[in-house]
């Protein structure tokens, strides 16, 4: 038994934030149906390269697709017909939780808005993913991440300063809003899901990609509201604690990490600059970012004389937080991350042997288990209509027929 077992999950969504939320509770053992397109499918599909050729000479996989769709079935259904419709409604009769991320209203056409379903089915968990919530100027604007981090503040903190080589905004180098959205999502499905339980009613999950942004901004959200004023770009820097950055050595860049006056103390020390530690300028936290230019400066100029593996040995042996700052080929190969198991695979009958990224939610009793390489396009629609929703075999060609299914 998984932690999630006999939970279903219609899965309408496609891109990232949906299918990632989808992907959450797959990994924990929720029985996930992806719906798809006829024809194309998740628009990730093509979004390639890079792409995996499955070794029997099949369709080929995007990496991005691959990344977030494991643990799932796959079932080609056009919708938009009144026969495609009036499946997905029977499914959703079958169904505890429901995630789409269409626009605003577009599902209400179908048949297949909350309060169409609601009415089938009372204890459905229905959560809608969209760019700015069910309401508000924006709400039937499209939204995507890179658009999100931009207007959520994100990237005005993100890059820089102004007046430096370089300066400017940057997005961060993953869709990090779309990633926390889907992670919100599944943490508001699971509390609505709970309840239902106790009251056998279920409800509409209204989440936002960018309600998330301005709520995952956290200490720099209240470092405005507190302050009264926006922070601005700091590069690598952390605004309410120095030195905690990057920093240039001999030989490349490391991370230096101090979060404390101990850690500073002991830093100070094992580079040889114990007056660092006594003076008033830098003694304590709110004096260093007060002072910030100048003790960076100092510690800058004292990294580069040795390599980064020096550093990395002495202040490691010293209790001060440091890093390198690794390739995604480098981390990979780090091997505290090859004991964790981070990279593992998934073995498909038709796709030969798929690398994932381990989940990193370890539970002692219930681990996450990796059961489904992510699907071919429509590889379980015949299965899934016959098991889920009990049609003949006949029934199931005449769809096919009809173009309102596909079967891989």
């Amino acid at each position: 038994m998984s932690s999630l077992s006999g939970l279903r999950v219609l899965d309408l969504s496609r891109v990232l934030a949906g299918p990632w939320c989808a992907q959450t509770l797959a990994d924990l053992g929720a029985d996930v149906i992806k719906v798809e397109r006829l024809g194309t499918g998740d628009d990730t599909r093509a979004w390639g390269p890079p792409w995996r050729e499955a070794p029997t000479g099949g369709e080929r996989d995007s990496a991005y697709f691959l990344s977030t769709n494991r643990n799932k079935k796959s079932v080609a259904i056009d919708f938009s017909t009144p026969e495609g419709a009036a499946l997905l409604r029977d499914m959703a009769t079958q169904s505890d939780v429901l995630i789409e991320n269409f626009k605003v209203g577009s599902l209400n056409r179908y048949g297949l808005s909350y309060e169409e379903l609601a009415i089938l089915n009372p204890r459905l968990v229905y959560c809608s993913i969209t760019g700015f919530g069910q309401e508000g100027p924006y709400a039937r604007r499209a939204g995507y991440d890179f658009l999100i981090q931009g207007m959520g503040g994100l990237m005005s903190i993100t890059g820089i300063p102004d007046g430096l080589p370089g300066a400017g905004p940057q997005k961060v180098g993953v869709a990090m809003t779309d990633l926390l959205t889907g992670m919100y999502a599944a943490t508001g499905i699971l509390a609505a899901v709970m309840e239902s339980r106790q009251t056998g009613l279920g409800q509409h999950l209204d989440i936002s990609l960018l309600d998330v942004q301005i709520a995952s901004l956290a200490n720099q959200a209240m470092n405005y509201l507190v302050a009264g004023k926006s922070p601005g770009r700091l590069g690598n820097a952390h605004p309410n604690i120095v030195p905690y950055q990057d920093f240039r050595t001999r030989d490349g860049y490391m991370i230096l990490a101090v979060g404390n006056d101990a850690q500073f103390k002991r830093f100070c020390h094992a580079c040889e600059h114990p007056e660092w530690a006594d003076d008033p300028r830098f003694s304590m936290n709110s004096a260093r970012i007060a002072h910030r230019d100048a003790l960076i400066a100092d510690i800058a100029d004292a990294m580069t004389g040795h390599d980064t593996a020096y550093w990395i040995a002495l202040l490691e042996d010293a209790g001060v937080p440091c890093g390198p700052i690794n390739t995604i080929e480098e981390t990979f190969a780090d091997p505290h991350v090859v004991q964790r198991n981070t990279q593992i695979s998934i073995d498909s009958p038709q796709k030969g042997n798929i690398p994932t990224v381990a989940n990193p939610i370890r539970l002692s009793r219930t681990p996450v288990e990796y059961r489904l390489a992510p699907p071919g396009l429509g590889q379980d629609t015949r299965q899934v209509l016959s098991e889920f929703l009990g049609l003949e075999p006949g029934e199931i060609e005449a769809l096919i027929q009809q173009h309102v299914v596909v079967c891989a």
